[in-house]
């Protein structure tokens, strides 16, 4: 990392707008793209001193430049676009960001960039850039750091947030416990609002999200909430007690996140307290950590129904390759046996020509069909709204709603089918064989992503490849079955 030159030092003034995080991106990126051109132009003419030294000149300059470019985003715009460029740039634009940055930087940055980055910080860098950051956040980045730079910032913390740090690792990784923050006010219960608001003006910020006061007593028990709307609003020589919430909602450490932000969703929380068996007061969940929860189980969820991992978009080919392979030879693997129960009725396609340009219609609205059912599953699913007391009739109501949709929509097919072959058996078929083949679909749909949760996988990893497989190879049988039956 390089320190900020007096003119181009980062403005406190920022207008946060992802377009600025776009149009900086394309700037970076022609800049880098000169710099290119500069570097093979100084390898043609590596013999000339004087193009050395002007090479050398102009290389200063586009430092320079995207200083003055990088220096000037949110640390979250700068993390977008070191994960939008390949490795050697995203190195280059990396060398620039301000050490003033760094910190922010590697919280805000995908896990997959941020490996990369690290190995190209030496020590004293990586310590000076955890000392900037809470116990809390140390821990996520831990599993990142070298144990000797763990160690050296250890020794700069104050006994609490070496404890706090301590049992922060302590957490299993998907869990509230790995989420919570140790930043938060607390207030006893005894003493008055104007003694609560002389506290909060002694201190120099409120943590972030803060919109309630916990209220504990002795020994750190949590009594109550206090929001800073009541302390505001109330009569400030009121007791604590007297207008705190003991109705309100805690999380314990070991909880799923995922439970935390049903929470959050469900009962529009700003943050949680978090509680430990003994019913202390440990840590917070703030509406932000949250936030990037409900984020990446999106982004996992899109990626694994494809049988995929994250990963960087500009790893090397080798890396992606084994991301990628594994599901997709399972994918060929199952269009193999679909091919090969069409194949067992080739009698029934040489005879019947026009069957081979239906089939195809048969399994794509079959998997179509699943598809929406899946989707619907695997969110329910997430949100906690199957259990096995309704999962039977969750099954009978989709096969209902998906033979009336199929119902309809056979009719548009059968009258398809009809009008290129001419032929009411075949239209007949047609009809049957679709609304059959999305009740297969429908089915599968429920029941891939529920036997894959039963068994303690994630119902969302391959789950598409698995129902394609099912579609295509079963709306094939049951197509080609009764034109066998009907129309030989």
């Amino acid at each position: 990392m390089t320190q900020a030159t007096v003119n181009t030092a980062p403005s406190k003034m920022r207008r946060l707008d992802p377009e600025d995080a776009q149009l900086a991106l394309q700037r970076l990126q022609s800049i880098l793209k000169r710099q290119e051109v500069v570097n093979l132009l100084s390898d043609d003419d590596q013999q000339n001193e004087p193009s050395e030294e002007l090479t050398q000149l102009t290389h200063r300059h586009h430092e320079e430049e995207i200083r003055a470019i990088i220096n000037n985003l949110h640390p979250a715009d700068i993390a977008f676009i070191l994960e939008s460029l390949p490795e050697p740039e995203r190195q280059l634009v990396w060398d620039q960001v301000s050490d003033e940055y760094d910190a922010d930087v590697l919280l805000e940055i995908e896990d997959w960039v941020r490996e990369s980055l690290i190995k190209s910080m030496d020590t004293e860098e990586l310590i000076a850039a955890a000392s900037n950051m809470d116990a809390d956040e140390i821990a996520d980045l831990a599993p990142d750091l070298p144990p000797d730079v763990i160690a050296e910032v250890q020794k700069g913390l104050t006994d609490a947030e070496r404890a706090q740090l301590i049992a922060a690792m302590g957490y299993p990784e998907d869990s509230v416990g790995a989420i919570m923050d140790f930043e938060m006010v607390r207030v006893r219960e005894d003493v008055s609002l104007e003694v609560v608001l002389r506290y909060l003006r002694r201190l120099q910020e409120l943590p972030d999200h803060t919109d309630q006061v916990f209220v504990v007593d002795r020994g750190d028990r949590l009594q109550g909430t206090l929001s800073l709307t009541t302390l505001l609003v109330s009569d400030p020589d009121s007791l604590v007690s007297s207008v705190m919430n003991t109705d309100y909602f805690y999380l314990h450490p070991l909880d799923p996140d995922t439970d935390a932000a049903n929470a959050f969703e469900r009962y529009d929380l700003v943050s949680a307290p978090v509680v430990d068996d003994y019913g202390r007061l440990i840590g917070r969940v703030p509406i932000d950590e949250v936030i990037d929860v409900l984020q990446e189980d999106s982004q996992e969820q899109e990626l694994s129904r494809a049988g995929l991992q994250e990963e960087d978009i500009f790893a090397p080919v080798f890396s992606a390759l084994r991301n990628r392979a594994p599901w997709l030879l399972i994918n060929l693997c199952t269009a193999a046996t679909a091919s090969f129960v069409a194949s067992r009725f080739e009698d029934t396609v040489s005879h019947i020509v026009i069957l081979a340009f239906l089939m195809s219609i048969v399994a794509g609205i079959g998997g179509n069909s699943g598809n929406q059912t899946m989707t619907m599953i695997i969110r329910a699913m997430a949100m906690g709204r199957i259990t096995g007391a309704n999962i039977w009739p969750l099954v009978k109501r989709e096969l209902l709603v998906t033979f009336l949709v199929g119902a309809c929509g056979s009719l548009v097919t059968a009258g398809f089918a009809w009008f290129i072959s001419r032929s009411i058996p075949i239209a007949l078929v047609m009809m049957a064989a679709m609304i059959g083949n999305m009740l297969v679909g429908a089915a599968l749909g429920v029941l891939i992503p529920t036997l894959r949760s039963r068994f303690g996988k994630d119902p969302a990893v391959g789950s598409s490849v698995l129902l394609t497989f099912g579609t295509d190879s079963l709306g094939f049988f049951i197509f080609l079955g009764l034109a066998t039956i009907f129309l030989l």
